[in-house]
């Protein structure tokens, strides 16, 4: 049975009339040796609090809220599940430079402190790195550009890359686009990215899923990170290059 992302009540009608003509029909699948992508998941995003986006938005102007929150929670298990099967997991950040020259819009300094945006900037304690797991900083929205991710990958032998994290249609969908143009196969997993619009939100997913990469939900993720250290594989998650 097709898996229901939600994607489908953004679609206008000539949109799911062509999604049923030319809308991918299977997943693509992934390889043998995955490692699971953790982006830009830091307490600027979500706040220090559990609150709702507009409550969290008075003091952290970017937070994406209650649903931030919940795709983290989401991602815990996955990424117990990654340790637990010795999966390579990489963190991705941005640099605290202060200076985000990929973004057009003007905005004025921060009102936060000092000590308040530094906080900001930690990765949330629920998936704090552990020994071992890279911590990679970026200059701009995709995980690969003027990084050592690659190098990274290829060190490891890495051909599949898992992806969480935020937002759903900026550094997430930036760090997609360019792991398959670097020819690795992607995934997203539903749950666990999140946006501040629903609509960038879904619809990027469903881009993604059409294009670049295969949406997946995080049980099926996890059965892939299995399947991936034992002798039986997960299809149709799973396919040789």
């Amino acid at each position: 049975m097709k898996q229901d992302y939600g994607w489908g009540k953004f679609l206008s009608e000539r949109d799911q009339q062509h999604d049923k003509l030319w809308g991918k029909t299977e997943l693509s699948g992934f390889g043998e040796k995955p490692a699971l992508l953790l982006i830009d998941m830091y307490y600027s995003v979500v706040g220090l609090e559990r609150q709702p986006i507009f409550e969290s938005m008075k003091t952290w102007p970017g937070s994406m809220g209650l649903e931030g929150w919940a795709a983290i929670d989401m991602t815990v298990p996955l990424l117990e599940a990654a340790r637990e099967y010795g999966i390579p997991v990489i963190h991705i950040k941005g640099l605290q430079s202060g200076i985000k020259p990929w973004i057009h819009r003007k905005r004025g300094p921060s009102k936060l402190s000092a000590e308040m945006q530094q906080r900001g900037s930690e990765i949330v304690d629920e998936l704090k790195p552990v020994a071992g797991e890279v911590v990679i900083e970026k200059t701009a929205p995709s995980a690969f550009q003027g990084t050592p991710l690659s190098f990274h990958l290829t060190a490891l032998g890495i051909d599949t890359l898992i992806c969480c994290g935020e937002s759903t249609s900026g550094c997430v969908r930036a760090s997609v686009v360019d792991g398959a143009t670097h020819r690795y196969r992607m995934g997203v997993v539903s749950e666990c990215v999140y946006d501040r619009t629903e609509a960038s939100h879904f619809m990027n997913l469903y881009d993604m899923h059409q294009k670049y990469a295969d949406v997946v939900t995080r049980d099926m993720a996890i059965d892939y990170l299995r399947s991936t250290v034992s002798d039986t594989s997960s299809e149709p998650m799973r396919k040789s290059a």
